[in-house]
């Protein structure tokens, strides 16, 4: 029998010198306490060594999938003829049955026997020891490490964290630059503000003008179009700006090539970001864009770390500050964070933006997933997810009805609402209505005499009374209009003969308040006298005026 070890350092064979020892598998683990004591049960046939760590992470892979690399086919053809060989995988023991007619073991005893040659692996193979397979076994982890991840330097995101990072300070610098650039130039020649709106176009102009007074004689074709030249050239003829030295100008151009040239290095830097996403994360990058994904991956930390979150965390990535004042406060939670700034939830109506955004964040999750863990290198996943999103786009838009896939088929059934239905199983509790054919208008035939028949007669002969009513209350009501508008006549002669009623009633008024007034004069004299007579009279004939009234009372 013979062993079959695999090391770092490369395949080995053991001849199995006793085999009765097998039997007992208990007493193995002592037979190999010390090195001399497992030479007598073992002894190195051949040893097969890896040229380099390629080859070695090349056999290690075909060995955990259950395959022998074509190294070890040779090396088993060569050594193991007409014997029996023990392996410690089953599945690898059938396919070198299979492949090469060898008859293979995988038992306890086996497992057992393989554990007592690695522990003194370095005994048993002369020139070998512990200082040499200690960096070989760390390697070949590393390799198979980096292999299981499909770790690439070309999947390097940090690089990417740091270009997003430094594309955002240079677009705050450019901002501050271009500001400096109009507010100082703008003490000159304030009216080209207006004139041009592009901060490097007036960078541009700033720097091939100088002062105001060259813009006539200049040529401003290859930067600006010729209606805003020639604004420019008459805005500098009649410009209200303050004279400027020489050296201040010098400044002024100064400052416009680091506009120019912090410009130039952000194109060059954007392009550099585009390509790595388009390496790093294709799929990330068709449904988002290159400058939210990495946005995203830089809030996240890292590609490997954002595809640990679930979409419900992607959607709101970057949006933690209000999440956390809404929990705070029981408000309505965010809708999107970062995620808002795709090209997707652009396109949606505002109604629709939160709806677009969550389905683009579970999309946009898979494709993380997929980035980060998967094998392919396109973006076929990427652009198929964006095509159906921008399908529900128009689904929920009414512009597009169609079917989705992962959705119903065709249009949902609305039911109209019964309130005599029943709630469990269905049905009504009352008798559905049928249809009543004798409602239906038949032109050019004779209606049958049916009871439907009847009732519309009794229904004429109704609407008949009604119109006898009806003429019979006008008749009625004629006399009463005739009185009314005897009455408006006898009012409107009435209103004309006033004026002369009126007239003779001042005359009666006025003879009657002269007749009261004398009357009153009249009544104030007898009064006046009356008082002089009781002044003048005296005390006794008080007396005896008294005592003949109360005779005359008695």
């Amino acid at each position: 029998m013979i062993i079959l070890v695999e090391t770092p350092a490369g395949f080995a064979l053991f001849k199995v010198k006793d085999e009765g020892k097998l039997a007992n598998i208990e007493d193995l683990a002592k037979e190999f306490e010390t090195p001399d004591s497992a030479r007598k049960i073992v002894k190195l046939k051949a040893f097969d060594k890896f040229d380099n760590t390629s080859e070695a992470l090349e056999a290690v892979v075909k060995l955990h999938e259950g395959t022998p690399s074509k190294g070890l086919r040779k090396f088993l053809k060569a050594n193991c003829e007409g014997e029996t060989l023990a392996v410690a995988d089953s599945k690898l023991g059938n396919v070198i049955k299979e492949k090469l007619k060898i008859d293979c073991v995988h038992n306890n005893a086996v497992m057992e026997l393989l554990r007592g040659v690695r522990s003194q692996f370095t005994e048993l193979l002369s020139g070998l020891g512990d200082q040499d397979m200690a960096p070989m076994r760390l390697g070949l982890s590393h390799s198979l490490a980096r292999y299981k991840l499909k770790f690439s330097s070309d999947k390097v995101d940090t690089m990417i964290i740091q270009a997003i990072g430094l594309l955002d300070d240079l677009d705050k610098e450019l901002n501050t630059y271009a500001m400096r650039v109009r507010e100082w130039y703008g003490w000159h020649f304030p009216e080209l503000a207006k004139i041009i709106s592009d901060n490097i176009l007036y960078a541009k102009s700033v720097k091939l003008m100088g002062n105001r007074i060259n813009a006539a004689k200049l040529d401003f074709s290859e930067i600006l179009s010729e209606e805003i030249e020639a604004d420019l050239k008459e805005a500098a003829v009649i410009s209200m700006g303050t004279e400027v030295s020489d050296l201040d100008l010098l400044h002024i151009r100064e400052l416009c090539d680091q506009v120019l040239s912090l410009s130039e290095y952000r194109a060059q830097l954007y392009d550099y970001l585009k390509s790595r996403m388009n390496t790093v994360a294709p799929n990330l990058t068709a449904l988002v864009g290159e400058l939210v994904g990495a946005r995203l991956i830089s809030h996240g930390g890292s590609l490997l770390n954002l595809s640990k979150q679930p979409g419900s965390t992607v959607q709101i990535l970057g949006a933690e500050k209000a999440l956390f004042r809404a929990l705070k406060t029981k408000h309505a939670t965010p809708k999107y964070g970062l995620i808002y700034h795709a090209s997707v939830v652009g396109q949606a109506a505002p109604k629709h933006k939160g709806k677009i955004s969550r389905s683009l964040a579970a999309k946009a999750a898979l494709a993380i997933r997929f980035d980060a863990l998967g094998d392919g290198q396109d973006n076929t996943m990427g652009l198929e997810n964006r095509a159906k999103l921008e399908a529900r786009l128009r689904n929920l838009e009414g512009k597009d009805l169609g079917r989705l896939s992962g959705s119903a088929k065709g249009k949902p059934k609305i039911e109209v609402y019964d309130k005599d239905k029943k709630k469990g199983s269905g049905g009504l509790i009352t008798p559905a209505k049928t249809y009543n054919a004798a409602a239906d208008s038949l032109l050019g035939q004779t209606p049958a005499k049916s009871e439907d028949g009847e009732e519309s007669s009794k229904k004429k002969d109704k609407k008949k009374k009604k119109k006898v009513e009806e003429e019979e209350e006008a008749e009625k009501e004629e006399p009463s209009k005739k009185k009314k508008k005897k009455k408006v006549e006898e009012e409107e002669e009435a209103e004309k003969e006033e004026p002369s009623k009126k007239k003779k009633k001042k005359k009666a008024e006025a003879e009657t308040e002269v007749v009261e007034v004398a009357k009153e004069e009249k009544k104030n004299k007898k009064k006046r006298k009356h008082e002089e007579e009781e002044t003048t009279e005296t005390p006794a004939k008080k007396k005896d005026k008294k005592e003949k009234k109360k005779k005359n009372k008695d």
